[in-house]
C-alpha cells in the first residue's frame, strides 16, 4: 500500500547525501552550466568576469574556485546598471528563455528591505511540487487531510505557490485563508472548515494562541490540529518556540524552507533534511570571504545553491545564496530518515555584533520564548546606530506578562540577562512594556526597530 512506504519518492530518497547522489549530480552540471552561460545575461557575465566557459570547470571543486557566489548585492548592481525597471532586471537576471514561461510572479517579503521579485517559472514548478510533496509525505500528510494555507496570499512567494505545488498531492484539501483575512477570519475558518493542518509562518501560529479565546471562546487546541508546518522564519527551529507551539496546540510542528529542507519528526529538532539533492547541489560558504566550507557535521556558513534544472530555475540559480547562515548536520539522524539537515542560525544581513561577538534576532528569540508565559514572547532589539556593529548594551523593548507585577520586573530582567550571557554572551538593556504594546503580525514579525537614518 502506498500508506507504508517511508518516502514520497521512492527512487531518489533513499540516496540523498550518498556518493551515488554526488555522481548523478555531477552528471547533470555540464550540462546546466553550458546552459547559464547561454541563455542568463548575468550567470554569463560571472563566467566572463572570472575568466573561464563553462567546458573549463570540470569538478565540483573548480566550480567552487571559479564562480564566486553571488547574491543581493548582485541584483542591486543589475538594479543599479539598467534602472529600477523590473521588467528588464528580470530578464537580465534569467533570460529571455525563461522569462518567456513565467507563469506565476511573487515576491520575498522585504523584511529587510525592498521585496525582491520570486518568480515561478512553469518549468520549475514541477520541482517545487516534488519538493512539497516530498516534505509533506515526511510531516504525515495524507488523504483526507485539511490544510489551512495561511501565508500571504498576496505576492507572497510561500503563499499562493503552495496551491500549485499541492495539486497533484493525493486526498488532500487546501482551504487558502491567508494572512491578509486576519487573525479573527483565520481561527473562524479554521474551525468553520475543520482544518487540522496549518502552513504559515510561526509568528501567525503563535499569535493564533494569544487571539483563540478572545476570538473563538476556547483555547487553541480545541481546534483540533494534527500538524503545523511553518516556514518563511526560523522560529520553529527554535526549541522554545517548538515546545510552545507543540504544547499549545497539542500537534506535531515541522519547519520547512531556506531552500528545499523540512523537518523530522524526531522529538528533539535535529534541524531540516535537505530533500533535494537531484534538484539543487548545495553548498556553504564563508559569509565573508565566499571561499568553499567544507560539509562536514556542525560546520556554519553561509548557504548558496545551484540549481540542477535550470529552465526552471529561480534564486538558487547558480551558486546563489539568499542570505541564510545554516549549521550543517551529516551523520545519520536518530529518525532514520536520509538527508543531510541544516539549522537557519540567522540571516548574514541581520547578524549584529556586541563587544565583537556575532548575535542573531532568531537566538535571542529563543531566550525570550524561554519566559513564556512570564514574558509573552514578542519583543523588539532597538538600533540606534547602522548594523552589525552594536554600541553595548543591546537595547530591546520586552512585553512582560499579564500576571507580571510592577516589583517583579527588576528581578526578571536579570534572570533574562543572565540567560542570555550564558547563551549569547550579552546582557541586553530591557525597557518594559505591558502585554499587546507591540504590534502583532500575521506574516514575519520584523524584530529589529531601527531608530537611525539610512
Amino acid at each position: 500500500m502506498m500508506e507504508e512506504r517511508p518516502y514520497w519518492n521512492m527512487e531518489i530518497e533513499p540516496i540523498l547525501n550518498t556518493p551515488q547522489m554526488r555522481e548523478l549530480q555531477w552528471g547533470k552540471m555540464p550540462r546546466v552550466l553550458k546552459w547559464q552561460y547561454e541563455n542568463s545575461p548575468f550567470n554569463r557575465a560571472r563566467f566572463d568576469k572570472a575568466g573561464v566557459k563553462p567546458e573549463e570547470i570540470k569538478s565540483f571543486e573548480d566550480f567552487a574556485e571559479a564562480i564566486p557566489p553571488a547574491g543581493q548585492p548582485e541584483v542591486r548592481e543589475v538594479i543599479a546598471e539598467v534602472g529600477l525597471d523590473m521588467e528588464k532586471v528580470l530578464h537580465h537576471l534569467f533570460g529571455e528563455e525563461r522569462m518567456k514561461n513565467l507563469y506565476l510572479l511573487t515576491t520575498t517579503t522585504g523584511t529587510t528591505g525592498v521585496p525582491t521579485p520570486y518568480p515561478n517559472f512553469k518549468a520549475g514548478i514541477a520541482d517545487f511540487s516534488e519538493f512539497a510533496s516530498r516534505a509533506a509525505w515526511r510531516a504525515g500528510l495524507r488523504a483526507g487531510h485539511r490544510v489551512a494555507l495561511c501565508f500571504g496570499l498576496s505576492m507572497h512567494a510561500a503563499g499562493t505557490p503552495w496551491i500549485l505545488w499541492l495539486q497533484d498531492y493525493p486526498g488532500v484539501m487546501l482551504i487558502p485563508i491567508g494572512a491578509e483575512a486576519g487573525t479573527e477570519k483565520i481561527l473562524q475558518f479554521m474551525k468553520m472548515y475543520k482544518a487540522d493542518i496549518f502552513l504559515g509562518t510561526p509568528s501567525l501560529a503563535l499569535h493564533l494562541i494569544e487571539k483563540a479565546p478572545e476570538v473563538l471562546g476556547e483555547p487553541v487546541k480545541n481546534l483540533g490540529m494534527e500538524v503545523i508546518v511553518c516556514g518563511a522564519e526560523p522560529g520553529a527551529g527554535i526549541p522554545e518556540v517548538r515546545a510552545r507551539l507543540e504544547g499549545e496546540y497539542g500537534a506535531r510542528v515541522y519547519d520547512a524552507g531556506a531552500g528545499y529542507g523540512a523537518s523530522c519528526e524526531y522529538p528533539i529538532y535535529q534541524g531540516m533534511h535537505w530533500l533535494a539533492d537531484d534538484l539543487a547541489y548545495y553548498e556553504l560558504v564563508d559569509p565573508e570571504t565566499g571561499k568553499p566550507v567544507p560539509m562536514e557535521h556542525g560546520a556554519t556558513g553561509l548557504m548558496c545553491a545551484t540549481s540542477l534544472h535550470p529552465e526552471g530555475a529561480v534564486w538558487f540559480d547558480m551558486r546563489f545564496t539568499l542570505g541564510d547562515i545554516h549549521q550543517v548536520f551529516t551523520e545519520p539522524c536518530p529518525c532514520g530518515k536520509t538527508g543531510f539537515r541544516y539549522k537557519i542560525v540567522g540571516r548574514s544581513d541581520d547578524m549584529l555584533k556586541v563587544k565583537g561577538v556575532p548575535v542573531y534576532p532568531a537566538s535571542i528569540e529563543g531566550v525570550i520564548q524561554g519566559f513564556v508565559p512570564r514574558l509573552t514572547g514578542h519583543f523588539r532589539i532597538v538600533l540606534t546606530e547602522k548594523p552589525p556593529r552594536v554600541v553595548p548594551p543591546l537595547k530591546m523593548r520586552v512585553e512582560h506578562g499579564e500576571e507580571v507585577k510592577d516589583e517583579e520586573l527588576e528581578s526578571l530582567a536579570s534572570e533574562v540577562g543572565d540567560a542570555m550571557h550564558k547563551l549569547l554572551k550579552i546582557r541586553p538593556e530591557i525597557t518594559w512594556l505591558r502585554p499587546g504594546t507591540l504590534e502583532r503580525e500575521t506574516g514575519k514579525t520584523k524584530l529589529l526597530e531601527k531608530q537611525y537614518e539610512e
